[in-house]
């Protein structure tokens, strides 16, 4: 009894000292995402419940409860539609992103030939086009485009385009708009390409095997062990592609943060609020993505 006894002490006294070594490591860790995240966290959710002011002594902070957040949505005219036109827009994309990724990655795990290089062909464009870059190669392409009759001069040629135009205006301008998009989705497919190709190679290929000496085609073996194995991976890369897709800087509501916390009178409190508000609507993008990906019990069968 008095061994066990030393040796539960010695056990216990050596994962302390475990612990306290792993804490000391993470110590750097802890106080940068203190000082450089927790608190200006808790400070922002402060601020956008207050007027702040510039003055000559410094910034002024007034409480004003919830007078900011009363202005975001009935007095400020801009806001809402952004942040409608923020989600008119990360929805389709990120569907959009994901079904390409997805595509992507299959088709490039099912190379054998020359896997590499067809790799290296595609990926080094998402390498090299950063961020300064693919914003100037955005711009000149609007410059480029003029816009006549809701349809670009540029697809108003294509006989397809005018035949869907005829049927669904509405229609064609969303294809219009995602064909002028393409760079900007093809650019965020990078990652997910990523994770999606590693969770294809870790699949087990004898459920393949199974499924084609079972008599499956590729169509089925593809719905019913390839996709279902994917779905997992597909939830992070939505949830990837929304919040990167939220923190592009191009959207209107991004512009609106950007100007009110360059109004140094009274636009602090505002851009917290719009941030925080900004941020809620991210968050709950990402709850649907999460419940349409998540993985559901099978129903019990009752005999």
């Amino acid at each position: 009894m008095l061994k066990k006894r030393k040796k539960a002490r010695k056990g216990s006294y050596m994962t302390r000292k475990q612990n306290r070594l792993g804490y000391f490591f993470m110590s750097p860790w802890i106080l940068g995402f203190v000082v450089f995240t927790l608190f200006p966290f808790l400070m922002t959710i402060y601020l956008s419940f207050c007027s702040v002011s510039s003055t000559i002594k410094g910034y002024e902070i007034k409480f004003i409860g919830m007078d900011n957040y009363y202005t975001a949505f009935f007095r400020n005219t801009e806001f809402v539609p952004a942040l409608l036109s923020f989600l008119s827009m990360v929805i389709p994309y990120t569907f959009i992103i994901i079904v390409i990724s997805f595509i992507l990655a299959y088709l490039l795990n099912k190379i054998k030939t020359g896997r590499t290089i067809m790799r290296i062909i595609y990926f080094l464009p998402i390498i090299i086009l950063s961020g300064p870059v693919m914003s100037q190669i955005l711009d000149s392409a609007d410059e480029a485009i003029t816009l006549s009759q809701g349809v670009s001069e540029i697809y108003r040629s294509i006989w397809i385009f005018r035949i869907l135009y005829s049927y669904s205006p509405d229609f064609t301008i969303f294809l219009e708009r995602i064909f002028d998009q393409l760079s900007m989705i093809l650019w965020f497919t990078g990652i997910p390409i990523v994770l999606f190709i590693s969770t294809l190679q870790r699949v087990n290929h004898s459920l393949y095997e199974a499924a084609h000496i079972d008599g499956a085609n590729e169509w089925q073996v593809l719905w019913k062990i390839t996709v279902p194995m994917a779905k997992p991976t597909a939830l992070v890369a939505s949830i990837f592609t929304i919040v990167q897709l939220g923190s592009y800087d191009t959207s209107d509501i991004y512009s609106l943060i950007k100007t009110a916390t360059n109004n140094t009178a009274s636009g602090l409190g505002y851009a917290a609020t719009y941030a925080w508000l900004y941020g809620i609507m991210v968050l709950l993008v990402i709850g649907a993505a999460f419940l349409i990906f998540r993985e559901r019990k099978p129903k019990a069968v009752v005999l």
